[in-house]
């Protein structure tokens, strides 16, 4: 049981023992044990007065109802920062590389310059909603919705790992937003052939990649011989984003949403095939040598290896990305600001619109585009088919037409 005692009567160290005074206005401590026994840890937390909410009367009654109740709370695990809570979070998630990098990314410059130096005990509801309004201002809902998810699930863990008593971000709403691809998002195909021929030239083939083919920039990066057969393309890796790093050992890694050793195949126009091979030609490819996450060597001859020739090392989708907006740039694709208008994804944008657009049937798309449901395709592109909004036409005209 949790003792409830003033030092100044008991304890020959303090400078105020001894004191004869019944209500001599110093403090009251509680001596109590966490949850495990006689062996457990002993602990004492000090208080200005014995009685009231804030007492140490209720402080010890706490204490006993939590261990009985098995909801003990250490008072001083709540006290490491969310900053430390988050990295020690994020390095003990089993993600894939791209999701790392995400996460890592919007950890350090939205929750840490926010809410970092607080305790994880700290923060309220309050201080929850204030953040999520502010990221609201700098981020695409969509974006905000997936990493406020992920805020929640840091805070989850800590309630789970009784760090916290409350978890302050359970109640605070987070409603999915508009996950549709906006049209003025995605190039035309004369805009797709300016870029191309702004593009730097070891780069150039990319852009057919993702705009003819649907590939993610990730797996364009990681295009090498033997993904193309015959009249398809076989999708296996991803350039890794610790790829550029000389110290790198897997620098392909599985598809995103897949496993080790799944792949998925797209048709190929002819035309295409034809540039592959012209790219060939002036890019001779670079065989390079990794391990898969099962340890085994692979080499494959990669058609963008090194961003330096000789240097063995692989572009990541951040030194791509800086081409992609030179290229806009280059080619006059900008906005008001002189900002790029369109970013690498836009490419794959501009392959499922055409697909849709020409008929071909949406489950087929998702497939090609490697999503892990057909739900993400329809959320996504679902309003580019334009049979839907023929028959939905057609349909209301019928029901209202008045009858014969």
């Amino acid at each position: 049981m949790a003792t409830v005692y003033q030092r100044c009567k008991s304890d020959p160290k303090v400078t105020t023992y001894p004191c004869d005074k019944p209500r001599c206005g110093h403090s009251w401590t509680v001596r109590y044990r966490e949850p495990g026994g006689r062996t457990a840890r002993q602990r004492e937390k000090t208080f200005a007065k014995k009685t009231g909410p804030d007492g140490a009367d209720a402080f010890a009654a706490k204490v006993e109802t939590d261990k009985g109740m098995m909801v003990y709370i250490d008072p001083d695990a709540g006290k490491i920062t969310v900053r430390a809570y988050a990295e020690d979070w994020l390095a003990r998630r089993i993600i894939g590389d791209g999701t790392y990098v995400n996460y890592k990314s919007f950890i350090d410059n939205h929750l840490i310059p926010r809410l970092g130096r607080k305790t994880i005990a700290g923060v309220t509801k309050r201080d929850i909603e204030h953040f999520k309004a502010a990221i609201s201002k700098e981020l695409a809902a969509s974006t905000v919705y997936d990493r406020m998810k992920m805020v929640k699930h840091i805070f989850w863990s800590a309630k789970e790992e009784k760090r916290i008593q409350e978890d302050p971000a359970k109640d605070v709403k987070n409603a999915p937003g508009s996950r549709a691809v906006d049209e003025d998002e995605i190039p035309t195909l004369d805009e797709v052939r300016l870029l191309h021929q702004h593009m730097s030239p070891q780069y150039k083939l990319t852009v057919w990649l993702q705009a003819g083919v649907g590939m993610r920039v990730s797996e364009a990066l990681a295009f090498h011989v033997g993904c193309l057969r015959n009249d398809m393309v076989r999708i296996r890796w991803q350039i890794s984003a610790k790829a550029h790093r000389e110290d790198c050992r897997t620098r392909l890694v599985p598809l995103k949403h897949r496993e080790e050793g799944e792949y998925r195949d797209v048709p190929v126009a002819p035309l295409f095939c034809a540039e592959i091979d012209e790219h060939e030609k002036l890019w001779p490819p670079i065989p390079i040598t990794f391990r898969d996450k099962a340890g085994k060597a692979r080499q494959v001859d990669v058609f963008f290896a090194p961003r330096e020739r000789g240097k063995g090392t692989m572009p990541t989708a951040n030194t791509y990305s800086y081409h992609f907006r030179k290229a806009c740039v280059a080619a006059g694709l900008v906005d008001v600001e002189g900002k790029p208008k369109y970013h690498p994804h836009s490419l794959r944008h501009f392959f499922a619109s055409t697909a849709l657009a020409a008929g071909i049937p949406i489950h087929e798309v998702s497939r090609w585009l490697g999503h892990k449901s057909i739900t993400t395709t329809v959320d996504i592109y679902g309003h580019l088919v334009p049979e839907a909004w023929d028959r939905c036409r057609a349909i209301m005209q019928t029901a209202f037409e008045p009858a014969a």
